[in-house]
């Protein structure tokens, strides 16, 4: 996600540098305050008969209850941050929101199973990302955040994981944070088989009312097929409000499928009504 920043009441969402410059791409190269573009993907490798989070974990997510410390740590003790020679994942960044649901960040040098606290309180975790690894570029475990008792590295609770192999969260999944408003310009879904035959798919675009989920959008698919939406009139999100993508199967667990939107964060007009 790129950076939010800047100061001010009104964001005009125009052009900088002429016609010929495209206005997704400036928003990309943080050259329009105030706006931020988000790209969110995440992975089902098993997909429940009944609807379930697209991310790489068997459960439905859950969001938190409230903000707390949280802690860091991985199924493997080669990702560690010392000693240097270690060849597994090193340090991980964590990005999310506070108790306010404010924009917060950090970097935790992990330690194996053993957990490390963050230093931040969060209430929603938007990411998490390897920024840096030994000699074998990627995480020797999965790596997880959550709270409660880490048994061989998983804790009780998961708020995100890295699964082996792709260094980042794999979670479709994005909280809008405070004093910002969100415009999905798309979302996608793609679905393949392990069985010999297909199987019927379908993917839920939802958006919280307080603990209140409202299908927005949804889509219907064969196995081995995928659904590209795009709205002629970005889809609003309004902040604090989380977003979750999820996705069933006719034949539970022979089915995967993935999940991502595209979103356009820009900061509140406070004389702006949606």
């Amino acid at each position: 996600m790129a950076t939010i920043y800047g100061t001010g009441v009104n964001w005009p969402s125009m052009t900088q540098l002429g016609k010929n410059e495209q206005f997704d791409l400036q928003v990309a190269r943080d050259q329009i305050t105030n706006h931020s573009d988000v790209f969110q993907f995440g992975i089902n490798n098993s997909v429940p008969a009944t609807p379930g989070t697209i991310w790489n974990n068997a459960t439905t997510y859950a969001f938190p209850a409230s903000a707390s410390v949280m802690t860091v740590s991985s199924t493997s003790a080669t990702d560690k941050g010392t000693p240097t020679a270690s060849t597994g994942a090193r340090t991980v960044s964590i990005r999310g929101l506070d108790a306010s649901y404010s924009v917060i960040s950090e970097t935790v040098t992990l330690n194996g199973q053993t957990a490390v606290s963050t230093v931040n309180s969060y209430l929603r975790i938007n990411g998490m990302e390897v920024l840096t690894a030994g000699s074998g570029n990627t995480a020797v475990g999965t790596i997880f955040i959550g709270t409660g008792t880490v048994t061989t590295g998983t804790p009780a609770n998961v708020y995100g994981q890295i699964t082996i192999g792709y260094n980042n969260s794999t979670t479709a999944i994005f909280t809008v944070p405070a004093g910002y408003t969100a415009f999905v310009s798309s979302y996608a879904f793609t679905s393949a088989y392990a069985s010999a035959t297909p199987v019927a798919c379908s993917g839920f675009f939802i958006a919280y009312t307080g603990s209140i989920p409202v299908i927005e959008a949804s889509a219907r698919m064969n196995s081995g097929n995928a659904f590209d939406r795009h709205f002629d009139t970005p889809l609003v999100v309004l902040e604090k409000t989380d977003i979750e993508m999820k996705c069933a199967a006719s034949t539970g667990s022979v089915a995967l499928m993935t999940g991502e939107m595209h979103i356009m964060l820009i900061a509140n007009d406070t004389n702006t009504v949606f």
